[in-house]
């Protein structure tokens, strides 16, 4: 697929993943040393990858819950020839843990906005 945008892409993921049962966070992006311009954009599932082993062993009152899960869902969006247009460079679809079910998709972090109203 072919977007406009590095925003459109990544909105596009965020819109596949919010149907499809999970959320998603910016991993990183690689830049071009010669000009500074994103050359890989890294959008991944927020159970990707494992926290950090000092943080586990540290001595605090209260231990945060494990969220990541190793997941290697993610979508890789890369740029066509240094234009502002991006493309899916790669796409992993598969998950190592369960997606939200439709009835508790309103509980996701992507779901929980305050509207003006709330705020």
């Amino acid at each position: 697929m072919k977007f406009d945008t590095l925003q459109q892409g990544i909105s596009f993921y965020e819109n596949y993943a919010r149907v499809s049962g999970f959320d998603t966070r910016l991993y990183s992006a690689k830049k071009r040393t010669s000009n500074g311009k994103i050359s890989l954009k890294y959008c991944v599932c927020n159970k990707e990858g494992f926290r950090e082993t000092p943080r586990l062993q540290s001595n605090c009152k209260e231990k945060r819950p494990i969220t990541r899960m190793g997941c290697n869902a993610r979508i890789t969006l890369k740029p066509i020839n240094d234009q502002d247009n991006y493309i899916i460079f790669s796409f992993h679809e598969g998950h190592t843990h369960l997606l939200t079910t439709p009835n508790s998709a309103h509980h996701s972090k992507q779901s929980r906005n305050l509207t003006l109203a709330h705020k």
